[in-house]
């Protein structure tokens, strides 16, 4: 080895021990690590420019640095760089690095964990007009098949199992990592949605580690997308740009169908949770002359009717992008029932329940509730609920179309977001007292701590039906389906002595958590009750009594 370089790398050493050290103490403290994380370290790059020091400046990342950051470690070169620059050292260098590299890589002197089983090196200079670049990637083929070995045995006892076993969440996220990783996995459809649905199923009942594997997998299929595939033949405008640019016309000859065929996946899965990332991909697939793309932009998969049209209403149904396009031709009821017959056709056969709509219709309606986005999906069923005629139908469609944990994709989620259903039920509960037990249902099965745009609904009803004994169960049912922010309602306070007693049989048979809640919905908390109690001296007080003692 050239004395040159010898000094070069002892510069580099020197500096890298230390940053070495540093990071096996840190890692040393954190405690569970994933049994599918390899290692932690797998990335090197050394890189000299001149800048405006005499002999330049070397600067060493130990991570993979994002394009707008300015993380590397410096150390002042020496005098050593002439030599190397003149002597056109490079490869010399680059060979001599990765030797030190591997040495320490295969001996593991920072434990088991420190380095992943693969890592990478870099050496580039860059001087005047001249840019030398060089990598390798190392290889631990042991650890790699003993990772394969762990994955095998995790799926088959974590992941395929019944619950309750299910994986931790730090496990998950490696998971969702390993899955667009060709060393673990084919990157097909067929070898990794089933992983993918099965965490899905287990996680149904518990929302925030469904939206937290949700948000794992797309993650990851977003960094596989953009880094393994899109590179390769897009060019991004911009560090914080998603627009790409074909790179070649003619991309053909290296353009790999199975690639293609996972990108389209990756693309339809992604959008369940970014549906605008799911057009841009599919948009992007069709710049690379891809025919199933565009027949997904243009029809769906083609499992559904994807077009059903009459004289007074045409439909067009596309599930990749889970949309429905609505065409009332004539105002009349028999439009709006061939519509919901076409909807609910759809939802039958395994549509989406989060769909949006557009709509084409010379009338606009809303249901009178505050929170209630004004959509064109709220827009149609408001404009269905116009007919009487059609309420038999609508609960139809209610019944089919509700599901817990799932939203409507007529706006941003937001907190307006609202569960498949939501404006036919609460149409139908306004309108008409036959829908009680529907609107009961609906309340019962609502995520009630992931949305609120039913916590006005107690007003509503009360301005719509009033108040009396036989209601009791249904607006205790409204009160329990708010979320836990939701606000005291106004003016009904004030009941008398037979909605009180019938309010505490029905609360009897509550949860005390529920009892507390519906009384603060009703009364504003255990104070103002105590208040009102003490200004009583009607048959009122003793129920009051009742109630109060089950508010703290």
């Amino acid at each position: 080895m050239q004395q040159s370089i010898e000094y070069f790398l002892a510069d580099v050493w020197d500096q890298l021990t230390k940053v070495y050290q540093q990071e096996s103490k840190r890692l040393d403290g954190i405690q569970h690590l994933s049994r599918l994380q390899v290692g932690i370290l797998n990335y090197l790059k050394v890189t000299w420019k001149k800048g405006k020091s005499q002999y330049g400046t070397i600067y060493i990342d130990v991570y993979e640095p994002f394009s707008w950051s300015d993380s590397a470690y410096k150390v002042d070169a020496g005098t050593y760089i002439q030599e190397i620059i003149e002597q056109n050292y490079g490869e010399d260098l680059f060979s001599s690095l990765c030797s030190k590299m591997e040495q320490m890589f295969r001996a593991q002197p920072y434990g088991p964990q420190f380095f992943d089983y693969h890592f990478q090196v870099l050496l580039e200079f860059e001087y005047g007009e001249t840019l030398w670049a060089f990598q390798k990637e190392l290889f631990d083929d042991q650890r790699l098949a003993s990772m394969k070995r762990e994955l095998v045995s995790f799926i088959e006892t974590k992941v395929m199992s019944e619950l309750p076993v299910r994986p931790s969440d730090n496990d998950e996220f490696f998971l969702a990592q390993h899955l667009v990783n060709p060393h673990f996995f084919q990157q097909t459809a067929e070898e990794v949605e089933p992983i993918i649905r099965q965490l899905q199923e287990k996680h149904l009942a518990n929302k925030e580690r469904l939206n937290q594997w949700n948000y794992y997998f797309t993650n990851a299929f977003k960094h596989w997308a953009e880094d393994h595939f899109l590179k390769g033949y897009f060019e991004q405008t911009g560090d914080y740009s998603n627009e790409w640019i074909l790179k070649n016309e003619d991309i053909e000859p290296s353009l790999e169908q199975a690639k293609l065929d996972f990108f389209l996946y990756v693309a339809v899965k992604i959008g369940y949770k970014e549906p605008a990332t799911r057009l841009q991909y599919l948009s992007l697939a069709k710049q690379l002359g891809s025919q199933q793309a565009t027949e997904y932009m243009q029809k769906g998969s083609g499992r559904f009717e994807s077009k059903r049209q009459s004289e007074i209403f045409e439909g067009r149904a596309n599930d990749i992008l889970q949309t429905i396009d609505i065409q009332i031709k004539k105002e009349e009821e028999a439009a709006y029932r061939e519509a919901l017959h076409y909807i609910i056709y759809l939802l039958q056969e395994g549509f989406p329940k989060g769909y949006k709509i557009t709509l084409k219709t010379k009338v606009k309606n809303f249901l009178p509730l505050k929170k209630l986005a004004k959509s064109k999906l709220h827009q149609f069923f408001a404009n269905c609920l116009v007919y009487p005629s059609l309420f038999p139908l609508l609960a139809d469609y209610a019944q089919v179309a509700m599901k817990e944990y799932a939203w409507y994709q007529d706006i941003e989620p937001s907190e307006k977001s609202a569960m498949p259903g939501t404006y036919a039920v609460l149409g139908l509960g306004l309108y008409s007292k036959d829908y009680f037990p529907l609107v009961q249902s609906y309340m019962a099965l609502v995520d009630s701590e992931h949305q609120s745009v039913q916590d006005s609904y107690g007003e509503a009803f009360i301005e719509a039906h009033g108040l009396s004994v036989e209601l009791i169960p249904v607006f205790v049912a409204i009160l329990l389906g708010a979320n836990e922010s939701a606000k005291p309602l106004k003016g009904i306070e004030n009941m008398e002595v037979d909605l009180l007693k019938a309010l505490v049989q029905e609360l009897e048979a509550k949860e005390s958590y529920e009892r507390e809640f519906v009384l603060y919905r009703i009364f504003g908390g255990a104070k103002k009750l105590a208040q009102r109690i003490k200004q009583e001296t009607s048959e009122r007080k003793e129920e009051l009594e009742t109630l109060q003692q089950w508010v703290n």
